[in-house]
């Protein structure tokens, strides 16, 4: 076993930074409680990939390339490698810096494997779909977000271990105030590249304005891109401080998805953050949802009717039944689903030794 005294102990790998939603929930705050000095590479350290936005930093992306390609002469001891390790690349990144490193994880949490590139020539040059089979195959241990993403991985793997997307109690404000707001206020958090799932029940939002003149409030996205629904809308940029109160100043969270593999695949993460808050939410019962909404005895919803009375049976409720809601989701969050809970079984995962900091 190669021992040298400079070769690098401990790196995280993330296509994002801080900012990015994937990036900060499985790498960042993960890193923020180990109490373990890892060296960090985010590529850009932007909060996407996508080409539009990557075709503005040349200069940058060359640079980005250059640093992966010492990092994988560096050999790591320890590499944690989260999604994929380059945006232009179709494997062969994820290939080398797995091998070189004397132990590597790679960690995934939304259904890449099935995701071929839609969306444009740039996407389909180097799906992700592709590297994700190949960083599978050369990790030596696989964390997955949730119990579909780990049976695909366990298919083509000996050793995958589950850990969920966590949330920080502490990073959101609880509620504590359940009368609901005259018009009702409806809420989402997100990136602009889920936001489109609001159109899928975009008749149900409208029926329910229609009825009680809710508004719907938006923590993540500030470019009107909803149609109709835009009548209805009120955006927030996110940032650490208002996803830390806005959360709380709604009466309903939601979480629509569609029935394809990749949203299936998802885990949750939208719903756990309202129940970091204590906010009842209606979801798409699928996936991981389902059983989150199980748990919490929140209201699951398919069709455009289901949606429309899920919502309007939240916004109707007593005062004391949402607030028994809400109170009910944060404590089977923190007790379940917190990164307090999990830090153990992460440490262990990644084999440092160490417990909570």
């Amino acid at each position: 076993m190669d021992r040298r005294p400079d070769r690098l102990e401990r790196c995280a790998v993330t296509p994002y930074g801080r900012g990015a939603g994937s990036s900060r929930v499985r790498v960042f705050q993960w890193l923020d409680r180990v109490g373990v000095d890892f060296a960090v590479g985010s590529y850009l350290s932007l909060p996407d990939a996508a080409p539009s936005r990557l075709a503005r930093h040349p200069v940058s992306l060359v640079r980005a390339e250059l640093r992966l390609a010492a990092l994988a002469s560096a050999r790591p001891r320890r590499l944690l490698l989260h999604r994929e390790a380059s945006p232009l690349s179709r494997g062969w990144w994820e290939r080398r810096l797995l091998a070189s490193a004397e132990f590597g994880v790679y960690d995934f949490d939304d259904a890449l494997q099935w995701d071929r590139g839609e969306g444009g020539l740039a996407r389909r040059l180097a799906p992700k779909a592709g590297k994700i089979r190949v960083a599978v195959r050369h990790a030596d241990r696989v964390i997955a977000g949730n119990a579909v993403l780990a049976e695909w991985a366990s298919r083509r793997h000996r050793d995958v271990v589950v850990i969920p997307s966590c949330v920080a109690l502490e990073d959101y404000t609880r509620k504590d105030a359940y009368a609901v707001h005259d018009p009702p206020r409806l809420g989402w958090i997100g990136s602009p590249h889920n936001e489109a799932c609001l159109r899928l029940i975009a008749p149900a939002l409208m029926e329910v304005h229609r009825r009680t003149g809710a508004r719907l409030t938006l923590v993540g996205t500030t470019e009107p891109a909803l149609g109709a629904l835009e009548s209805m809308v009120d955006r927030i940029a996110w940032s650490p401080a208002t996803q830390r109160t806005a959360l709380a100043a709604m009466d309903v969270g939601l979480m629509p998805l569609s029935r394809t593999p990749y949203d299936i695949g998802k885990c949750g993460y939208k719903l756990l953050q309202y129940a970091a808050a204590g906010l009842p939410a209606v979801a798409s019962p699928s996936g991981v949802n389902a059983e989150l909404l199980a748990g919490f005895g929140m209201p699951g919803a398919c069709s455009q009717s289901d949606w429309t009375d899920a919502i309007l049976g939240l916004v109707g409720a007593s005062t004391a039944t949402r607030e028994r809601l809400g109170r009910t989701a944060r404590e089977i969050t923190a007790r379940s689903y917190s990164y307090d809970a999990w830090l153990p079984r992460w440490a262990a995962a990644m084999e440092l030794g160490v417990g909570p900091s």
